[in-house]
C-alpha cells in the first residue's frame, strides 16, 4: 500500500530578528534528516534524524522514531531513539522515550515513561 508523503515544514522568524521555529503539524510526515539553526515544533511523524541548535518540542500527538539532538528537548509524545539535550530534557506526564539519553539536566514528570541509559553531562 502506498503512503502519501507530506513535508509541508512551516518556517518563520520573530519580526525582530528572532529565532527561526519550524513547525511539523499533527498530519504531516517527515522521512529523512533535518537540521535547523533554531527551534523545533513535531506534532506529527518522523522517521530518521532530528537536529536543531534550539529547542525541540515532541508533542503528546507526535510518534518520532528518529535520533533528536537539542538545547532544551520536552518530549510529551512518543520517541523511539537516542536522545541527545544540551542542557535539559523534560520528559512530560504523557511522554514515552524509548533510547539511551545524554542531558545535562533531567525532569521526569509523573506518568512518563524511559526506557533506555542515561548519561549525565555538564550543560554546554
Amino acid at each position: 500500500m502506498a503512503q502519501a508523503e507530506k513535508t509541508a515544514v512551516q518556517a518563520s522568524s520573530t519580526p525582530n530578528g528572532g529565532t527561526n521555529v519550524v513547525s511539523l503539524g499533527p498530519r504531516d510526515i517527515l522521512q529523512g534528516r533535518l537540521e535547523i539553526q533554531g527551534d523545533l515544533k513535531v506534532a506529527g511523524t518522523v522517521e530518521g534524524d532530528l537536529k536543531a541548535s534550539g529547542d525541540v518540542t515532541v508533542d503528546s500527538g507526535a510518534n518520532v522514531q528518529a535520533a533528536v539532538e537539542g538545547a532544551n528537548i520536552s518530549v510529551r509524545g512518543q520517541v523511539t531513539g537516542n536522545v541527545t539535550a544540551r542542557k535539559r530534557l523534560t520528559l512530560g506526564g504523557s511522554g514515552r522515550l524509548n533510547g539511551d539519553v545524554k542531558v545535562g539536566r533531567l525532569t521526569v514528570e509523573d506518568g512518563a515513561t524511559l526506557n533506555g541509559n542515561v548519561t549525565m553531562q555538564s550543560e554546554r
